[in-house]
């Protein structure tokens, strides 16, 4: 049963993503603004901080192409970008203590990399024509604060839920 409770609960922010957006308000504060939520990810990052990094790239692997599949036109973005973000997270937090705090800071990193690197590829394929000053202005900014507020709510308890993995899977 142990083992089902890691991609139930990936799976279950997958799910809660799209809940998310669906369910916002267009005209959130009185301002049209883009919030992009990466629940999924930040648990995923804070898996690879906490337990390891062969877990952490293979659920970005997998939870990259299941996001590329049901959500992105083109196959490949979130598949390449999910692992490679959380490989450079795991590299930095090698240099870093692995704490509370980093771990948030290197998150919200990690969420800066993806936000940057989907707007980057969109860009570059013409997807978009938005310039990078209204991109920032429009759904970076206010995607940042978002996966901020969650993250500083969800941090201990992920912290804690993976620690708990990590020893039983030590303990095997």
């Amino acid at each position: 049963m142990r083992k089902f409770l890691l991609p139930l609960l990936f799976l279950l922010l997958f799910i809660v993503e799209s809940l998310f957006v669906e369910y916002l308000p267009e005209k959130v504060f009185g301002f049209e603004r883009i919030f992009v939520p990466h629940f999924l990810f930040i648990a995923i990052l804070f898996l690879t901080i906490f337990v390891g990094r062969k877990h952490g790239i293979i659920y970005a692997a997998i939870f990259g192409l299941l996001y590329d599949v049901v959500y992105v036109e083109i196959i490949g973005i979130y598949f390449f970008l999910f692992p490679f973000i959380s490989y450079l997270v795991y590299k930095l937090l090698q240099v870093l203590q692995a704490n509370l705090i980093t771990a948030f800071l290197a998150a919200i990193f990690g969420v800066s990399l993806l936000e940057i690197g989907v707007y980057e590829m969109n860009y570059l394929i013409h997807v978009t024509d938005l310039d990078f000053i209204g991109y920032m202005n429009l759904r970076f900014y206010p995607s940042l604060i978002l996966n901020a507020v969650v993250t500083l709510i969800a941090a201990y308890p992920l912290k804690w839920l993976f620690e708990k993995h990590s020893e039983a899977i030590r303990a095997e």
